[in-house]
């Protein structure tokens, strides 16, 4: 006889008093797994200190259950009393599936706990499926996003697996739903040292819109070429949106660095509207904004590969398109 899988955990992460979105991404695709069987119940897990108020969010997403420590330990992020209390939260639940998000918070730590239980870790998922065996599959990019590898965990429990912000829907809030909150305790830190003391946190201050929040996105490929980038960013301006890059226009170095890169080994964006110049559209990309509203592409090859996942394609040189574009923009905006 099967046994019966245990919970599923979603690693609750919190940035200035405010659930980071790939949380509630997670817990969406949790209730999903739970569903087809990959868990008994989905549960999300908040360490911190006076996070009380964050979990009728949790619950109001898709948890059926908040575990939450609150501790003045646990008030900043470290990653070596978290790592502790998550371990023996772990220890003492035996939960079959613990999820993160593939943030540089939820990258470290999650590293490190599956480290401490000796079981396996898929980083920057894709996709995470329960097939017809009642197996979780981690789908993981390999060779530059140009193959999809599924990754099994047999025997070694809980199954951990961390998954890039953007990946997954957002549930919708449902006020209606209830749950349960279970308080630990912090008392496995009382014995431990940490070597580590914190001295200020300085926060950074974002100069322009972040892609993943932009309702529109202004995409470089290869074939803008070095010069063009000026151009995207007015168009960007004028459209009040962000502007994004593929790998290889990155590697050249015309962008502005890797936090406007689109695709596996980069961002993930929703975008109304996403646009996209001399772009070719290989896998490493196209997983990164397939799911935008409406898709439009400029490209001089008809057989380029994005052609397949947009909504409107045009066959031009995007050098030549871009001015023109941007002029008839501002054109327009003047009536």
């Amino acid at each position: 006889m099967q046994k019966k899988p245990g919970a599923i955990w979603v690693m609750g992460e919190i940035t200035g008093g405010k659930l980071v979105e790939v949380t509630l991404e997670l817990l969406g695709k949790a209730r999903e797994l739970v569903v087809r069987g990959g868990g008994s119940s989905t549960s999300a897990v908040l360490l911190g200190n006076e996070t009380g108020p964050l979990a009728a969010e949790l619950i109001e997403h898709g948890a059926d259950q908040v575990i939450s420590v609150e501790d003045p330990r646990l008030g900043l992020y470290q990653n070596d009393t978290y790592a502790l209390v998550l371990e023996g939260l772990v220890k003492k639940h035996r939960p079959e599936i613990v999820l993160f998000g593939a943030t540089r918070y939820g990258s470290e730590l999650s590293a490190t706990v599956a480290a401490r239980l000796k079981t396996g870790l898929s980083a920057h998922c894709i996709d995470l499926k329960i097939n017809d065996r009642k197996e979780f599959v981690q789908v993981v990019p390999a060779f530059g996003g140009k193959v999809y590898s599924d990754i099994y965990c047999p025997e070694a429990r809980p199954q951990m697996a961390s998954v890039k912000p953007g990946m997954f829907s957002k549930p919708e809030k449902d006020t209606a739903r209830t749950g349960t909150v279970l308080k630990e305790n912090a008392a496995i830190l009382d014995s431990y040292q940490s070597p580590l003391r914190v001295l200020r946190v300085v926060q950074k201050q974002q100069a322009e819109l972040p892609l993943e929040r932009a309702e529109t996105v202004v995409v470089g490929g290869w074939g803008v070429g070095p010069d063009m980038w000026p151009i995207l960013d007015q168009i960007a301006g004028e459209l009040k949106g962000a502007v994004g890059c593929t790998r290889p226009a990155l590697d050249e170095g015309w962008t502005k660095g890797e936090h406007t890169m689109i695709g596996t080994s980069g961002k993930t964006v929703r975008p109304h509207v996403y646009m996209g110049f001399g772009v070719s559209g290989s896998a490493h990309h196209t997983v990164g904004m397939k799911d935008s509203g409406v898709i439009i592409n400029i490209n001089n090859d008809p057989e380029a590969p994005v052609f397949k996942v947009s909504d409107y394609k045009v066959v031009a040189d995007a050098k030549r398109f871009l001015p023109v574009l941007l002029k008839k923009i501002r054109e327009h905006k003047k009536g």
